[in-house]
Order: C-alpha cells, then structure tokens, then sequence
C-alpha cells in the first residue's frame, strides 16, 4: 500500500485519486486560515514556486479539528488562501486528522511516520513529507518552518 492507493476530495467535493501524483515529491500538511501557524503558508508557496516545475506538489488539507481555527466553506478557505497568501498550490475539501472519522489518508500517513504524539497529529500545520515512490520519509511538527527541510525537498527532488 502506499499513498497512491488513496483518493480524497476536492474543494467541490469530486473524488481526485492521488495516483495522478506518481513520481512527484509530496508535502501534504493539515492546515487552518486562523492559526498562529497560518502565516507558514508564505514559505509553502515560496517553496512551491521554486520547486514546482521539478516535480514538487503541495496538498493542502484544512482541518478544524484545532481549536476550530478552520472556519467557512471549502472554497471560503480556498480563497482566502489565494488571496491573503497568494497561493497556487491545491487546497483540498476540509477533513479530519484524529479520531473515528479521521480522513483513511491520514490515518496511513500517521501509521507510516509517528511524531510527539504517536500516531496523533498534535496541531495544524503537522507536514508529511513523500518521495516520487509515495513513500513516507518524514514528518514535521507544526512548530518547523517549511524553509527548515528546503535541503530535503531538494535532495529527493533530485534522486
């Protein structure tokens, strides 16, 4: 099994097989628009627009499941993103981490990379790093800056 065996939900709710990801470096991170995190999405996008055109994709997946701090709509966050962030990479439809109605996504990633809390995602902004082969390879806590890991995004990139 692997990450390319899952499909998720856009914005308008339409399945998207992440499939179409293979041999593309992943970061998927759980997100919030009102967040002390939230500014991070800044060097999400940064990052995207370096290293998009090398075979690097972000997968935004807000999450309220924090202090509810991942309020509106689907696509009220999707536009809050674009406009108060700028940004281009894909905001996905708005899930759980933890507990019985986890996202099965989420579920996979925490048993494949374990962080503080187990397998429990401990706030928005936890990242999951995935190789071009939809290997798991690293996790970060919400408290990393994604510049921290750049070298590590860069160095899969070019393996």
């Amino acid at each position: 099994m692997s990450i390319y065996d899952f499909s998720v939900k856009d914005t308008k709710g339409n399945d998207v097989s992440l499939e179409q990801y293979k041999g593309k470096v992943l970061l998927i991170v759980n997100t919030a628009t009102a967040c002390g995190f939230t500014p991070q999405y800044k060097e999400l996008q940064d990052l995207y627009l370096k290293y998009k055109d090398k075979g690097f994709e972000i997968l935004d997946f807000p999450c309220n499941q924090f202090g509810k701090q991942a309020p509106g709509s689907n696509e009220e966050i999707a536009s809050f993103c674009e406009i108060k962030y700028k940004t281009t990479f894909r905001t996905f439809a708005k899930i759980d981490v933890n507990g019985k109605n986890a996202d099965p996504l989420y579920v996979y990633l925490k048993q494949q990379e374990k962080g503080f809390l187990g397998e429990a995602i401990k706030w928005n902004f936890t990242k999951f790093l995935i190789d071009k082969e939809g290997n798991v390879v690293d996790r970060y806590a919400p408290i990393t800056r994604p510049s921290k890991f750049e070298d590590q995004i860069a160095e899969l990139l070019n393996k």
